[in-house]
Order: C-alpha cells, then structure tokens, then sequence
C-alpha cells in the first residue's frame, strides 16, 4: 500500500530558541560576559552622576538571549485637563517553556521635567519603553549587575528629575542666622551617614553560588523557583544564610539517602 502524501498541515516546524539557561550558573556568568561586551560595543548605557545605567536595547538583548521577549498588554490614557499621561503594562514570555515570567508596569507624563512639551505619541512610547526595561529588571537585574552596570534601566533614572530644584540660602543670611560653631551638631554627620547608606545586597559570587546549589538533584524544583524568584532582593547576610542552608539540606538529604540504600 502507497503512504499518503503528507500535506503541509500535517508537518509541525519546530523553531529552536537558541538562549542560555538562568537556572546553570555557568551559562548565566557567560551571559553576563557577553552581555557586558555588547553593552560596551554599542555604548548602550546613560551615565547618572557618574555610575552607568543600562539602556532599554540592552535590557532587551538580554532577555532575547534567555529566549524572554516582551508582549505590551495595554497602554492607558490617564490624562487630565491640565496633564498627558499614559500607563503601560508589559510581560515577559519565555519562548523555551511556553510561559508568562514577569511583568512590569510604568507611566510618563508631560508634567515630567524636560517633557512640557512632548507630543501625545511619545509620552504615550516612552510609558511603554519603560515598562519594557522595568518588567526585565524585575527578574534580570542581578545578571545587569553581573555585566558591571547599575541594575535600575536608565530609562527610569528620568524620574529622579521631577522634583524642583531648591535655591540654596545666601551664605550671608545663614552666618548671620547661625553662629558658625553651631551649624551642625557633633552627632549630624553620623546620622546622615547611616541613613544614607545602600543596602548592600547580594554579591554576583553570592548569587552564582547558590544557583549553583540550586541545581544539585536533591533541591526540589518548588524550593529552586522560590528561591529564584527573591535572589534579586536578598541582601549579603540572608544570602550567606541562604547559602549556609542550602548546603545543610544538601548535606542532610545525601545522608539520609545513603542511610536508606
């Protein structure tokens, strides 16, 4: 008997998503090399008072490297009478497995320094522009931070210029208001100092070697997600904890299945 031909629906073309993975600690370093690299080349970055700020291009380059691309959900007109403003809502889907991975949301306004007088399409593309870099920095900016850069899109940085600029007193009318002994309390600076100061959060080394614990076979995929999903927030002390226990359960559950063989 004569195999029926097959027609074209009944061939199924695959497309092969070449990416690295998040979950393997190498890839992910070989990712941030390379990242840095293309950043660097194509001078994709905006510098803010001396520190270097990704732009959107590179947020993107990276994500399209991890087979992550963004979907623009919606864009809202939340204008009034006396401003134009948009909201933008952006998620991340994931080309390898199928599925939704983040999400990011972000607004412009006219009212914005430097945007009085933005035309309505472009308030309205940079609300989406920066929900792009937002939902990416959501789940990658410790790999941005991996690269050498600030993990904030430099996008983002055009809120830090909203607010008024406050004219400094003369400094005769302050010498004349205060002696010059008493301008600042002994205790002042101290003060100032430690509420100033960054929290100092999880270290590349930290973060690369508790993926590296994750991807032991006796981490269960539940305890690797949740873990995976906060590795941006930890600290340096909850991740040498994190790491610190990790290595227990690690430890516990290998004694435990020798015991039982």
């Amino acid at each position: 008997m004569n195999e029926a031909p097959k027609t074209p629906k009944d061939v199924t073309k695959k497309v092969r998503v070449e990416s690295f993975d998040i979950s393997r600690s190498d890839e992910t370093l070989d990712l941030a090399k390379d990242l840095a690299k293309f950043i660097k080349d194509n001078k994709l970055t905006t510098n803010v008072q001396g520190k270097e700020f990704v732009n959107v291009e590179g947020w993107q380059y990276a994500g399209s490297r991890l087979g992550i691309v963004p979907i623009v959900e919606h864009v809202i007109n939340v204008s009034s009478e006396s401003e134009l403003k948009y909201q933008a809502k952006v998620t991340l889907f994931d080309l390898r497995h199928q599925t939704t991975v983040g999400a990011g949301f972000a607004v412009c306004s006219n009212k914005e320094s430097g945007k009085k007088f933005y035309q309505e399409f472009a308030i309205m593309s940079m609300a989406q522009t920066r929900a792009i870099g937002k939902a990416y920095r959501n789940c990658l900016a410790w790999i941005i931070r991996a690269a050498g850069y600030e993990p904030t899109p430099a996008e983002e940085m055009d809120y830090n210029t909203n607010t008024a600029a406050t004219a400094p007193a003369p400094a005769v009318a302050v010498a004349q208001a205060v002696p010059a002994m008493q301008v600042v309390p002994a205790e002042a600076p101290g003060i100032a100092a430690e509420q100033a100061a960054p929290v100092p959060y999880a270290t590349a080394s930290q973060k690369e070697e508790i993926i590296r614990l994750l991807n032991h076979p006796v981490i269960t995929r539940p305890e690797k997600t949740k873990m995976l999903l906060n590795i941006n927030r930890l600290d340096e002390e909850r991740a040498i904890q994190a790491i610190a226990k990790l290595r227990k359960a690690i430890d516990d559950r290998e004694n435990g299945e020798k015991a039982a063989a």
